[in-house]
């Protein structure tokens, strides 16, 4: 369902059709701000609905009334009913239009529902007469957001279940941990704005798997490097580009989280991409996760016997070498015919999406973590082949696990 509708008013000097309105509409905002703010691109996303017109004829006039159903923000939906505004021409005609009223839906379906509620306690009454008061008082104390707790000696704004969460989520501070509650997310705690990672934070650390998410800016780039020198971190989970914690919605924040990335893959990232202070960090995390330089090979006899059959597709090895650097996977099916190219940070993603059986191996420029095989297991991929071997706690015999290296 949409947040917000546009209902603007169009006049023009000419008499016109339906999609001729519609056509100069996406005509002449097309690029104004960008492919990332274009109108065919938003109703790909979903950003925005079918946008609808109604109009009617009088002489050679036309008048009308354009409806724009919105799922952006409240500044990019000011926004975009400004630019509709500029549209000046349908077909060779004169034409204006003009905002009428901007609609917040959801305020719309709460006077529904207190509309229905009123309406329900009318007919309640007359079987039974209930305090309203104590039944409005109840139901401000179910939607009211959670107050953080103080967590340990330097009092860290938290959600109520870090002690019994297994994973954590660690957040700059207490707004965001006010915005997490409110969305219901209660294995959270703030840094609290130190300037050293606080004690508690390091020794939560070493508890409990951990997610860093920070504000997509400078100001996260600089907190996360200083976490990631004091305090063990499994995963990291960025906020958009220029958007901060505090001021996401629940399906920003619920993407940003199922997009969030394995420390040493994102720091063997940072690395290609020319961060040198990226490869102190992988060795900062290595000795906070207690990790071994060394890979973890497979016994002998399998991979011979993996290799052996592998090396018969010259095409294979081709692939690989033209993986190294790019952060890419490429999966097969059980003929080893290429299937589909995916960046590497979707992999998992596309993993699960798939059908069991599907995909029967899985070569890719990355880090083969638990996490991946836990998604490989599930789908029955046979093979994963990745550039390294991260820390594996469990992989079952019908999963044969390789790296570029055995496969040189």
């Amino acid at each position: 369902m949409a947040k917000y509708l546009i209902r603007a008013r169009i006049e023009i000097d000419g008499v016109v059709e339906k999609h001729d309105i519609i056509g100069a509409i996406f005509g002449q905002t097309e690029g104004l701000f960008g492919n990332e703010f274009d109108l065919r691109v938003l109703q790909d996303k979903g950003r925005i609905g079918r946008i609808q017109v109604n109009t009617k004829t009088q002489g050679s006039k036309t008048t009308g009334e354009i409806l724009i159903p919105s799922n952006l923000d409240r500044v990019e939906t000011a926004l975009l009913a400004a630019l509709i505004e500029t549209v000046d021409k349908v077909g060779p005609y004169d034409a204006s239009i003009s905002i009428v009223d901007i609609v917040d839906l959801r305020i719309e379906k709460i006077k529904k529902i207190m509309e229905r509620t009123v309406d329900i306690l009318r007919r309640w009454g007359k079987e039974k007469t209930p305090d309203v008061k104590e039944l409005i008082k109840s139901i401000q104390e179910y939607l009211k957001v959670p107050e953080p707790v103080s967590y340990g000696p330097e009092e860290l704004p938290a959600g109520p279940d870090v002690d019994k969460a297994e994973e954590i989520i660690i957040v700059e501070g207490r707004a965001d941990v006010i915005n997490l509650l409110r969305y219901g997310y209660t294995n959270i705690i703030a840094l609290g704005g130190a300037r050293r990672v606080p004690d508690t934070i390091k020794k939560l650390a070493e508890l409990k798997k951990t997610t860093l998410f920070v504000d997509g800016d400078h100001g996260g780039d600089l907190i996360m490097k200083e976490v990631l020198r004091n305090a063990k971190i499994d995963y990291i989970a960025r906020a958009p580009p220029g958007r901060e914690v505090e001021e996401l919605s629940s399906r920003e924040i619920e993407e940003a989280l199922k997009k969030k990335i394995e420390i040493l893959q994102y720091l063997e990232e940072q690395v290609k991409q020319g961060n040198k202070e990226a490869q102190l960090l992988i060795q900062v995390q290595r000795r906070l996760h207690k990790l071994p330089e060394e890979v973890v090979k497979p016994p002998e006899k399998v991979t011979k016997e993996i290799t052996e059959t592998l090396s018969l597709s010259v095409k294979l090895i081709e692939d690989i070498k033209s993986l190294y650097g790019t952060l890419e996977a490429i999966f097969y099916s059980s003929q080893w015919d290429q299937v589909k190219r995916i960046p590497v940070r979707d992999l998992v993603s596309e993993i699960q999406a798939s059908e069991p059986e599907k995909i029967h191996a899985i070569v890719f420029d990355g880090i083969i973590t638990q996490r991946l095989i836990d998604a490989a297991v599930e789908k029955r991929v046979k093979i994963l082949i990745g550039a390294r071997l991260g820390k594996i706690t469990f992989k079952t015999p019908e999963l044969t696990i390789l790296t570029f290296n055995e496969l040189a």
